[in-house]
C-alpha cells in the first residue's frame, strides 16, 4: 500500500525533527481505515465520509497543525531520511523562501518535469497545450511552463510548484490562507504558488534532495473524469486571473477546449 509505505519514510525522515503527522481520507473504498486502525500511533488520521477533494482536505489537516513548516504530501511518494532536515535547513538560510520544491523522479528512476514549472501565462499556455515545449525542451521560451532552461540541478526560484511535495512556512500560508477551495482537484497547486509570490515570498527549486513520486498511482489519466477535473482546474484558473483581459481569457479558455477535445479523442480511442 503507497501509504504506508510513504509513512514510513516520512516517520523515519522525522527522527531528529519535532513533528505532526496528519493524513487525511477522502472516503476511499479500499479499506484503508480498518487497515490502519492499529497501526501508526503517533500519526493522526481523519477519516472523510464523503470525497472532499484535494483542496478542503489538505486544508482540514493544516488546521491540525501548529509547526512552522508545513509540507503537503502526496501518499504515492517515498521521501529520504534527510530530506527535511535539509528542507527546513534551506528555509532558515533563504528568509524570502515561502515555498520549496525538491526534484522528483518516477518509480523508474525517470525525472519528472513537473518538479518545477513556470505560470501559465497565455504564450506558456499555448506551448504546453498545443506541445510544442516538447520540441525545444530546453528553451526559456517554447520550455517555460516547466522551466526547461533552468537546471535540474541547481536550487533556483520558479513560479510553481508541484503539490506532490510542497513544503511552506507557517508565516506564508497564514498570509494567503491555504488552498483556494474551488480547486476540487488540479491546479490548486499553481494557485497556491502564484498567491505565494503575490504575497512577496519566493517559490524555490531545490535540488539538493528527491523524492520518489509513482505517478498515476492516485490517478488514472485514461479515466473521462481525470480530464473533467483537469482542464476544469485550468478553466477556473484561467477566469480567477485572466477575466481582467477579455482576449487572453479567451484565448486561454480556447486552447484549453481544444486541447481537452483532443485528449477525449485520444481516450476514446485507447
Amino acid at each position: 500500500m503507497h501509504l504506508e509505505n510513504c509513512l514510513n519514510t516520512v516517520i523515519n525522515a522525522c527522527k531528529n525533527i519535532s513533528s505532526e503527522i496528519v493524513v487525511v481520507d477522502n472516503a476511499s473504498t479500499d479499506g484503508s481505515e480498518d487497515h490502519f486502525k492499529n497501526k501508526f500511533n503517533q500519526v493522526k488520521f481523519i477519516w472523510n465520509k464523503k470525497n472532499l477533494g484535494f483542496s478542503k482536505a489538505n486544508n482540514l489537516a493544516l488546521k491540525q497543525t501548529t509547526g512552522d513548516y508545513i509540507l503537503f504530501l502526496n501518499p504515492d511518494t517515498l521521501i529520504p531520511e534527510d530530506c527535511l532536515e535539509k528542507c527546513i535547513h534551506f528555509f532558515e538560510q533563504h528568509k524570502d523562501c515561502g515555498a520549496l520544491g525538491v526534484k522528483m523522479f518516477n518509480e523508474n528512476g525517470g525525472y519528472l518535469m513537473e518538479s518545477k514549472r513556470g505560470l501559465p501565462g497565455i504564450v506558456t499556455s499555448f506551448y504546453k497545450l498545443t506541445g510544442l515545449y516538447k520540441l525545444f525542451p530546453h528553451s526559456k521560451r517554447f520550455a517555460k511552463y516547466y522551466e526547461g532552461h533552468l537546471d535540474k540541478n541547481k536550487n533556483n526560484p520558479v513560479d510553481v510548484l508541484s503539490g506532490a511535495f510542497m513544503m511552506l512556512s507557517k508565516q506564508a500560508l497564514e498570509k494567503v490562507s491555504g488552498f483556494d477551495e474551488q480547486f476540487f482537484m488540479y491546479g490548486e497547486d499553481i494557485d497556491l504558488s502564484y498567491r505565494i509570490l503575490q504575497a512577496g515570498f519566493k517559490n524555490y527549486y531545490f535540488a539538493e534532495t528527491e523524492i520518489i513520486h509513482i505517478k498515476g498511482a492516485s490517478t488514472n489519466k485514461k479515466e473521462s473524469s481525470y480530464t473533467t477535473y483537469f482542464y476544469g482546474s485550468m478553466k477556473l484558473f484561467a477566469k480567477k486571473y485572466y477575466s481582467a483581459t477579455p482576449f487572453r481569457l479567451f484565448f486561454i479558455l480556447s486552447s484549453i477546449a481544444f486541447v481537452k477535445f483532443l485528449s477525449n479523442i485520444k481516450r476514446i480511442l485507447s
